[in-house]
């Protein structure tokens, strides 16, 4: 008989495991019907104290802001998913074509392009005026070229799971950058949560330069710099669109477009610029179109994220986009053939550790610290128990798709 396991997190849900090759996650209805109805006082509120409660929660061309809290994390958390999932499986296959190594830095800038017209249009459409000074657009800009730039390049000297893995551990500079950015004040669990996630990103690193024929250090190097900026962005974007109230159209078509416009500049520089339009114009429909799928999906997903960041902030947006990370790495080694070692696994479980008693520092911040680690740890036994079976299963799959 299967045993349930239920997370008393922002959305409350079942966690079965149903049999050795089925991992489902089930809302409850009931529980997210009742809330939008009557809130209780034992319901977990996600928004930061100084969000206001009128402010627009805009979804595409909706606003959900009339929605309880935990509809509204469901909402987003889906689609942050769904985008984000499709964007990591385009992002490895474009790096999988021939050559498109030493083109990392003009995929970035194709993807700037896409995003900045995509962005102009909906700008227009909305017909809003500039509400952020330029000077702030231009350290955002900075901030998003760096990140997206070195988190691309990086692709070319490590595997796409690595990569993942170390987006996972963006919790760790977020963290940092909340304390000395926003001045927030983080509790024992959360400090915990980053030393794990630490150890687990080192024992996979190891395990990845052992097994990997696609490792280089260069790409650690550039994914660091990539989260470093990531951890500054993410701060520097929750603080900005709270005291601007600027639309995420606006946000991202002055990013993007900033960025595109520096990013020229340093490939002209460089003279990186004709060898990657010569390249891209070898195969347009193959190369631009892959890339055009990789930016609608990221475009989208970016929506989201700045609704996210707007409405929940910084550090619980991280937390969900880490969760879906890990969907990525199961999905890349069942999707590219690609070496695997069980010592990915453990370190991995290690990462995923982290983030959890992230998540349950989040729900027992009312608790004194002795008391929510064993709270944390009762939960996690039962939580392990699912994992492993997760991952075991698609550790087989992966060898039959070997095998055949």
């Amino acid at each position: 008989m299967s045993q349930a396991v239920q997370f008393d997190l922002p959305v409350k849900q079942s966690v079965q495991v149903l049999s050795a090759d089925q991992f489902q996650v089930t809302p409850n209805i009931h529980l997210i019907t009742e809330q939008m109805q009557k809130p209780t006082q034992n319901h977990m509120r996600l928004s930061p104290p100084d969000c206001p409660e009128s402010e627009s929660v805009p979804c595409f061309c909706f606003d959900i802001r009339r929605f309880s809290d935990t509809v509204q994390f469901t909402v987003l958390t889906t689609l942050v998913m769904l985008f984000f999932l499709v964007y990591g499986y385009m992002q490895e296959w474009i790096f999988g074509i021939r050559d498109m190594k030493s083109h990392g830095w003009f995929v970035t800038l194709v993807q700037f392009t896409f995003y900045s017209i995509m962005s102009f249009f909906e700008m227009n459409w909305r017909d809003s005026s500039r509400m952020m000074p330029l000077k702030i657009y231009a350290m955002l800009a900075l901030c998003q070229l760096t990140t997206m730039g070195f988190s691309n390049a990086s692709l070319g000297y490590l595997n796409y799971p690595t990569q993942v893995v170390f987006k996972c551990c963006k919790l760790i500079p977020v963290l940092i950058g909340g304390i000395a950015i926003q001045g927030k004040r983080y509790g024992l669990m959360d400090f915990s949560a980053a030393f794990i996630m630490s150890l687990g990103l080192i024992f996979f690193i190891l395990a990845d330069s052992q097994v990997s024929t696609k490792f280089d250090f260069i790409g650690v190097i550039m994914i660091s710099i990539a989260l470093v900026a990531d951890a500054i962005l993410g701060n520097m974007q929750e603080k900005t669109m709270r005291e601007f109230h600027a639309p995420n159209a606006e946000v991202i078509f002055y990013t993007y477009s900033i960025g595109a416009l520096f990013l020229t500049v340093c490939l002209l520089y460089t003279g990186h610029l004709l060898p990657g339009l010569l390249y891209f114009a070898k195969d347009k429909t193959e190369r631009y179109g892959s890339s055009l799928v990789f930016s609608v999906s990221g475009y989208f997903g970016m929506q989201i994220i700045l609704t996210f960041v707007r409405r929940f902030g910084a550090f619980v947006t991280v937390t969900v986009t880490s969760f879906r990370k890990v969907i990525s790495i199961v999905i890349s080694f069942l999707a590219f053939s690609k070496p695997f070692t069980m010592a990915y696994v453990y370190s991995g479980s290690l990462v995923l550790v982290g983030i959890y008693l992230n998540l349950l520092s989040k729900q027992y911040r009312h608790l004194n610290p002795c008391k929510s680690i064993v709270v944390a740890i009762s939960n996690l036994k039962l939580a392990i128990s699912n994992l492993k079976l997760a991952f075991g299963n698609a550790v087989d799959k992966h060898h039959n798709l070997i095998d055949v």
